[in-house]
């Protein structure tokens, strides 16, 4: 039984209440199974009942499948495929499913689909969407979902709606990406799009800060996060201040308890000007350059 409660929510037509915290296992990348062992005791704490994995991620699939003979029934399991052709993302969806030690997830994603060629080849005739549909009438999988970084994604995802009938999007959102208006546009109408097809909507960067610069990289991610615990506070709020949207945690373990415990936490927006203040506090700036 969970110690702290963090909100759950319906995944979109999966009909799974999933917590409003998604575990983003990028987190064990590197983690060894002594520190992989110490993250699912937090998720187990704090009732995170959704984890979100990928082939890319190092040996973080072995180290979620380490736990799942125990806690699979604990779990919505979703991982992806980031190769574009058919045959390979078919034998890359297998290989995941060996090293996650189940016959099938809940969620099987298309990684990282922004770049215009890499849709046209992954969308089109002998690509990777015909490898998870085709997954999905195996069984291995009963939902298909489609992620992606960069200042273009949200219009991209919109494409893609166009495309298939996915059942959840992941696309980074975060007080600074928010404040550039084309992208709040582009945002706004995917999720309102999402909205109306019951497609579940998943966010990542929230407490991202900016690209490493000249400071010591001390931290598990690629990106340089916010620290503070009153800052990632301030973050989360802000981000689950939005009913519509899941939040994928941090790359960091270290900085997974901060999260979690800001969601569990969570009673309302701090409002913009506390979230400005914190942005500008802290010189958080886009992880993708200047947007247009």
């Amino acid at each position: 039984m969970a110690l702290k409660s963090i909100e759950k929510k319906r995944f979109g037509r999966s009909g799974h209440q999933s917590t409003r915290t998604i575990f983003g296992a990028a987190a064990l990348k590197n983690a060894t199974p002594d520190e992989a062992s110490r993250a699912l005791d937090i998720l187990l704490e704090y009732g995170v009942n959704h984890i979100d994995v990928a082939p890319r991620y190092g040996d973080a699939e072995l180290r979620v499948g380490s736990w799942m003979q125990a806690h699979r029934d604990r779990f919505f399991l979703a991982t992806k495929t980031g190769l574009r052709s058919y045959r390979e993302s078919k034998d890359e969806i297998r290989r995941s499913l060996d090293r996650l030690r189940v016959d099938s997830v809940d969620l099987l994603q298309l990684h990282s689909l922004a770049h215009p060629g890499d849709w046209e080849k992954a969308m089109g005739e002998g690509g990777a969407l015909e490898a998870v549909i085709e997954a999905k009438e195996e069984g291995l999988t009963r939902f298909i979902g489609v992620t992606g970084h960069g200042w273009t994604i949200a219009s991209m995802h919109l494409k893609s709606l166009d495309r298939f009938d996915f059942d959840s999007v992941l696309m980074p959102w975060n007080f600074v990406m928010y404040e550039n208006e084309r992208y709040r546009g582009d945002f706004d109408a995917l999720c309102r799009r999402c909205s109306t097809r019951d497609v579940a909507v998943q966010t990542i960067k929230s407490i991202a800060r900016g690209p490493w610069g000249t400071t010591t990289e001390n931290r598990n991610t690629w990106y340089q996060p916010l620290e503070d615990p009153d800052d990632i506070k301030t973050a989360v709020h802000w981000a689950l201040a939005r009913p519509d949207i899941f939040l994928n945690t941090v790359g960091d373990l270290d900085l997974l308890p901060l999260v979690l415990d800001a969601a569990a936490c969570f009673e309302g927006s701090p409002g913009d000007d506390a979230m400005r203040k914190v942005a500008r506090g802290r010189n958080a700036t886009s992880l993708f350059g200047i947007g247009t």
